[in-house]
């Protein structure tokens, strides 16, 4: 069999098991929790960013509004495909 396959494989899967847990690690890190965002946080002052350019408000779908999503509610399965898609790729590339 060959190696470059197995790694490929190895990469993917791993993707998959490992962004629900590390991506919500890291937005909690930011300051996305699933009680909402932290005072003073990284993710303060890009939601104060977004907010004022977007005229007030934050825009629902936008990257801040996912991230909190995502730091509230984890990733579910389309998280988790992308996961495998970002490991299959950084292999790839490797």
């Amino acid at each position: 069999m060959d190696i470059g396959y197995l790694m490929y494989a190895g990469a993917t899967g791993a993707g998959f098991f490992a962004a629900p847990v590390v991506v919500p690690a890291i937005l909690g890190v930011a300051g996305f929790t699933s009680t909402g965002i932290i005072t003073g946080s990284l993710a303060a002052k890009a939601m104060s960013i977004a907010a004022k350019a977007a005229g007030g408000g934050v825009p629902a779908g936008g990257l801040i509004a996912t991230a909190q999503s995502v730091g509230a509610a984890g990733l579910g399965i389309t998280g988790q495909t992308i996961g495998a898609a970002v490991g299959a790729a950084a292999c790839a590339v490797l």
